[in-house]
């Protein structure tokens, strides 16, 4: 049977789309078909957005993104203001993202690996397995440790997962687990830097959850930290109620793709006359045809009053594939030079420590 350092060795590689000018490749797929024309149209949607001084962006995460090599594209969307907020899955954030930020790593699965005929020595190895990437569950049982130090330091009292999320950047930046002090960059420390807000609705379904727990389960019948879920949503309404334009680029769907296309009905519901998102793409494989919100089409979402549909585009297309297309595009036009902050977490209180 081989060691768990035998297989933990080739660490998955985070993509620069700095270094990788594709403007002229995704051009010449303007001229083709099928998914390649839509990704060309899905591009120029992201860099017009980028464009309208107007127009707040939100990112839309969904699957597991930073454990298959992106983190450095969303940190590079964060630092290079082509991002105003970011609505995600839990995982992204916490068991992928603050994971690799105290230091861990993902690891490339080999072929046999990813066929799942040695997932029990994994298990015996304490190794999990996301499809061909491994991770150390040693390391991962740290980061929940860390999450519930990070709970037990805070005010007893309910959080938006936004101001959870504010805090661990806090604590980034208090423990030296940063690209200043030596570390490497995270999508949490560089939103926690520029002012970006990061919400996962259904913030208890990762790391983040364990540490939640073990806080609660030691405070039994006593004051304790919680999570509110109406929060959530109320403080990311306040970002249509604060700038009416906006747009949004979805990689995958769900959770978060739903939570960002219901602002607007949110903001009408609370007196404002709210318009639709005026920008939206998404990426994602999933199928239409179950009635699924994670495959819903964006001209769907429009019968909802939720997207306008002259500037929408679906991209049928693995996220790893089509993103570094899409946000590598944008990037190198440079619409996004000399876009101003937007410092959207300046809308609300600062999380109290």
């Amino acid at each position: 049977m081989p060691t768990k350092q035998e297989l933990l060795q080739d660490t998955i590689q985070h993509i620069d789309i700095k270094q990788h000018n594709v403007v002229a490749l995704v051009e010449a797929m303007q001229h083709m078909a099928y998914s390649s024309r839509d990704l060309a149209r899905a591009a120029s949607i992201y860099d017009r957005m980028l464009r309208d001084k107007d127009c707040g962006v939100i990112l839309c995460l969904a699957g597991s993104l930073i454990s298959a090599g992106l983190k450095q594209i969303f940190v590079d969307l964060i630092r290079n203001n082509m991002v105003d907020a970011i609505v995600s899955t839990g995982a992204n954030i916490v068991d992928q993202d603050f994971f690799e930020a105290l230091g861990f790593k993902h690891y490339l699965a080999t072929d046999e690996m990813k066929s799942g005929t040695q997932d029990a020595i994994l298990r015996e190895l304490m190794i999990d397995r996301i499809y061909d990437t491994l991770i150390d569950e040693e390391e991962l049982r740290i980061c929940d440790e860390t999450t519930e130090k990070i709970t037990n330091s805070l005010e007893l009292r309910p959080y938006s997962s936004r101001e959870f999320i504010q805090a661990m950047g806090a604590y980034l930046q208090a423990n030296g687990k940063t690209p200043e002090a030596g570390g490497v960059d995270s999508i949490v420390y560089a939103a926690y830097q520029k002012g970006v807000p990061i919400f996962c609705p259904a913030f208890s379904d990762c790391s983040a959850g364990f540490g939640l727990v073990a806080h609660q389960h030691a405070r039994q019948g006593k004051p304790m930290v919680s999570l509110d879920s109406a929060r959530d949503f109320y403080e990311l309404t306040q970002i249509k109620m604060n700038n009416a334009t906006t747009g949004l680029l979805m990689i995958g769907g769900g959770v978060p793709k739903n939570f960002a296309q219901d602002i607007v009905v949110a903001a009408d519901v609370l007196g404002m006359d709210a318009p639709m998102h005026k920008y939206a793409i998404q990426i994602t494989v999933a199928d239409v045809r179950d009635g699924a919100l994670s495959s819903s089409t964006l001209k769907e979402a429009s019968s909802w009053g939720k997207v306008d549909t002259t500037y929408e585009q679906m991209v049928y297309s693995e996220a790893t594939l089509a993103l570094p297309l899409v946000a590598g595009y944008a990037y190198h036009k440079g619409g996004a030079v000399g876009r101003r902050e937007r410092r959207f977490s300046r809308i609300y209180q600062p999380v109290t420590a």
